[in-house]
């Protein structure tokens, strides 16, 4: 009996802490939540990040597109993170209030350059509102591009944490999908 509920408290923290259900279940929870489709031009799911995308070169945004937006969505919202940060997960790119006609965004995104009208970017971990590309201390990193799809605009400002767009976007979720890719300095 003791070894089943060890088990069911190492499952259940497991599921809570994996990186994407946990952004997206709280109020959301029993909503059907489309799944959408997220690739890029320069890697492919689980695939290794171009250095150009990284710290080590040019640090500019990859190009991302997104499909199979619900119809009814009103707005398209942006996470990049690593959930394998030593001080914990490190955000890398925080943008919303795209429209949900907006289908990607293209490569070196920066500032408003490349973000669709009405677009906002929020603060990453290295205290910019822009697009901070892979730099892991050691090791392979994993890097999440997750794409929610919301049944409104947010009335967030220029500048919000990841953690305000998530509080922000609770019970709003009508679709969401992410492109894992990952990068090693090494």
């Amino acid at each position: 009996m003791r070894k089943r509920v060890i088990y069911l408290a190492f499952v259940i923290a497991f599921v809570s802490g994996y990186p994407g259900f946990r952004d997206a279940h709280s109020k959301n929870m029993g909503r059907n939540i489309m799944a959408i489709t997220v690739t890029s031009t320069a890697f492919t799911e689980n695939g290794m990040i171009p250095k150009k995308y990284t710290c080590d070169d040019r640090d500019v945004s990859p190009e991302l597109s997104w499909s199979n937006v619900p119809q009814n969505a009103k707005s398209i919202a942006l996470i990049c993170d690593d959930p394998d940060a030593p001080v914990g997960t490190w955000v890398h790119w925080v943008v919303f209030n795209m429209p949900a006609t907006a289908n990607g965004l293209p490569e070196g995104t920066t500032g408003v350059k490349g973000l669709p009208a009405g677009a906002r970017q929020g603060i990453n971990d290295f205290r910019k509102r822009d697009y901070g590309g892979p730099c892991p201390p050691s090791g392979i990193h994993r890097y999440f591009f997750k794409v929610y799809a919301l049944d409104t605009m947010l009335d967030l400002k220029e500048g919000a944490s990841k953690a305000d767009l998530l509080n922000a976007m609770e019970g709003h979720i009508l679709g969401q999908g992410r492109l894992m890719g990952r990068y090693s300095r090494s």
